[in-house]
């Protein structure tokens, strides 16, 4: 009966421990081993992780939560979007936030502020992307602009579409784009307006969105439209869009992975999370998540719809992880 009873609790011991969740991670620096990122035991992670900025960013971090969930980690991933300027703002002006999704690079000044509030940011990228200037499908005329037309429409000196070319029809240039906020505005603006935002921001007529999801509708409506943003937006929306052949003065060259990842198309940019020294060091559950992202990302970005950064950039991206845990 005494050995019954030995048998009955060792294998209700056995059962338990199997059944029993894995301790919490409670130490970022053990998610480094030997110089490397060790693999992330999702079950281990608990906790919360905030997480705002770039609409072009928003769906490629959401993508990464959810497969985090999703491998079994019940840590809370709240990512919002409202553009990299505000997200940049509300981070280095001490908010509660821990990552900003960035499709542009931190500038100096926003820097410097992080700085002032005690936090050092660390630029981590995570993919590219070919920032697309689309048509309706239902536009004919339109398949490629030179970066000279580009300026004159969204700055206003071209306002119907015959004063961009003579065989375009004689009608209004509605123009969409992301607003002010905006790392994608930033980008565009410093590529194809030298940098005077003004001119873009204070246009009569133009729409201003900070959600790509609102200028994409918008733009797929009307075939005397024209809007630019992430490729991930053209591309779930290619029957209804057309994405242009950019000329930057080598030819037009439509947007692409190769065009992008080669840097052959003139529109292409680096997409970017940040977060910064103390946090990454203080917090396991933001320091395990980032180290998943960094590690995971090339097996989703495609899904989402932007490409694959560089394999050495996506190591120096998981080598600051690295430095800044050990």
């Amino acid at each position: 009966m005494h050995r019954l009873v030995f048998v009955l609790t060792l294998v209700a011991l056995l059962v338990g421990a199997c059944g029993s969740t894995p301790a919490p991670l409670t130490d970022s620096t053990a998610l480094v081993a030997d110089g490397k990122l060790t693999p992330v035991i999702p079950e281990r992670v608990r906790g919360t992780v905030l997480i705002s900025g770039s609409s072009t960013v928003y769906p490629l971090t959401l993508r990464m939560a959810r497969q985090f969930r999703d491998a079994g980690s019940d840590a809370r991933v709240i990512v919002t979007s409202v553009g990299t300027g505000a997200g940049f703002r509300a981070f280095c002006g001490g908010a509660a936030l821990d990552v900003v999704n960035a499709s542009r690079p931190i500038s100096e000044e926003e820097a410097a502020t992080c700085r002032a509030n005690g936090r050092d940011p660390l630029a981590f990228q995570v993919g590219t992307d070919a920032l697309s200037v689309v048509v309706s499908a239902a536009n004919p005329f339109v398949q490629q602009l030179s970066f000279e037309q580009l300026r004159r429409i969204f700055s206003g000196e071209a306002r119907r579409w015959q004063e961009v070319d003579p065989g375009f029809p004689d009608a209004p240039i509605r123009i969409f784009s992301p607003g002010a906020d905006s790392g994608t505005f930033d980008f565009f603006v410093g590529h194809v307006l030298d940098g005077n935002a003004d001119v873009l921001r204070t246009l009569p007529g133009a729409v201003f969105s900070e959600d790509d999801e609102v200028l994409r509708r918008a733009i797929t409506a009307d075939p005397y439209a024209i809007g630019y943003f992430g490729y991930a937006y053209y591309r779930t929306a290619r029957s209804k869009l057309r994405a242009l052949e950019i000329d930057a003065g080598a030819g037009p060259i439509a947007p692409s992975q190769a065009t992008a990842i080669s840097g052959a198309y003139p529109l292409a940019r680096p997409l970017f999370i940040y977060s910064s020294h103390n946090i990454v060091r203080e917090k396991p559950t933001v320091a395990a998540f980032l180290s998943y992202y960094v590690q995971y990302v090339d097996l989703h970005i495609d899904d989402v719809g932007y490409f694959p950064a560089a394999a050495p950039t996506i190591a120096q991206s998981q080598a600051t992880l690295v430095d800044t845990l050990q």
